[in-house]
């Protein structure tokens, strides 16, 4: 009974979280309807790119303050593009991590960040394989990219799968992405 209360408390207030966007709003329903198996199997969801920009945008807010801003997702065939200026040496310091002296040295300041990656799914499972990074103009791709991803990536955040298969979980069956949206496939 608890939960089922949090999740249509959820949807009822999503309207009311002050300075939502309508994509937001709606990107955090349709969420909701997933999370809490509210599909019947077949179900397609459709999220649009601005349904992403704009949770992508309020959700980073609350989580990197300051650290991540000008966020911006543009989808491709199979493909996911992110863009944003990002303060590394914010983001360390708001995960309790803050860099020595010659670290915020590097770190401190906005840099534009892009990054490309390539995500397959299919049988309730999806992989992101980073293709490449660009930081203030300097491209990272290849070896020196997978050696970043495991040396740094991984041990900062041991949860990413990066390069690796991950269950989708809630019967999601599998994501297509395309220019125009990411559709959802919910399974038996």
């Amino acid at each position: 009974m608890g939960s089922r209360f949090l999740a249509i408390l959820a949807l009822v207030a999503a309207p009311l979280v002050p300075g939502a966007s309508s994509d937001y709003q709606s990107m955090a329903h349709k969420l909701a309807l997933i999370e809490h198996d509210r599909l019947r199997p077949g179900s397609r969801v459709t999220l649009t790119p601005e349904e992403l920009n704009a949770y992508a945008q309020q959700e980073i807010a609350g989580v990197a303050p300051g650290g991540v801003r000008r966020t911006r997702l543009e989808l491709g065939p199979g493909t996911a593009t992110a863009t944003a200026l990002i303060d590394f040496g914010k983001l360390r310091r708001a995960e309790g991590k803050p860099p020595g002296t010659l670290m915020s040295y590097l770190l401190d300041g906005e840099r534009p960040v892009t990054i490309v990656a390539r995500i397959r799914s299919s049988g309730g499972t999806a992989t992101v394989d980073v293709q490449q990074i660009e930081i203030s103009g300097i491209t990272i791709e290849g070896r020196l990219l997978d050696f970043l991803i495991r040396n740094y990536v991984v041990p900062a955040y041991p949860d990413a799968k990066v390069g690796e298969p991950f269950a989708l979980g809630h019967r999601i069956e599998r994501l297509d992405v395309e220019p125009a949206a990411v559709g959802i496939l919910i399974g038996r």
